[in-house]
C-alpha cells in the first residue's frame, strides 16, 4: 500500500502534513480531493478506518448549517461529503500503519515509520 494523502493545497495544515511525510522519506501519492473527490463508498471506508463518525470528519465552517442539523444521520452526512468535496475535513492520510485525519497535523507522526 502507498502512502496517500486527500490534500488541499490551500491549506496550511495539508501543506504541513505533506511536508512532514516528505520528510520522513516517503513521496506520497497525493490526492487533491476537492479536484477528485473520493466516492461516497470510499468516503466511508476512511472515515471508518480512521476510527471517526461522518459528523467528525465533516468541516466544521462549510458543514455548520449540516452538522446543526440532529435530524440527518451518518448516511446523509456521507451523501452531502460525496456530493460537496468542500465538506470533508482535511487531510487525510492513507499508510500501511493506518489512516488518520491529521488534524493537528502531528498526527500524521503516529502513522509514518520511525
Amino acid at each position: 500500500m502507498a502512502t496517500t494523502i486527500w490534500h488541499n493545497p490551500a491549506c496550511g495544515t495539508s501543506r504541513t502534513v505533506l511536508e512532514a511525510i516528505r520528510a520522513a522519506g516517503i513521496e506520497p501519492v497525493v490526492v487533491e480531493y476537492k479536484r477528485e473527490p473520493p466516492g461516497r463508498e470510499a468516503l466511508a471506508a476512511a472515515i471508518e478506518a480512521a476510527g471517526l463518525t461522518p459528523r467528525e470528519a465533516m468541516r466544521k465552517k462549510e458543514g455548520a448549517a449540516l452538522l446543526a442539523d440532529p435530524g440527518l444521520d451518518d448516511s446523509a452526512l456521507l451523501d452531502a461529503m460525496a456530493a460537496d468535496p468542500a465538506l470533508i475535513e482535511r487531510p487525510f492520510v492513507f499508510t500501511p500503519a493506518g489512516v488518520r485525519l491529521c488534524r493537528p497535523a502531528e498526527r500524521v507522526k503516529e502513522i509514518l515509520p520511525g
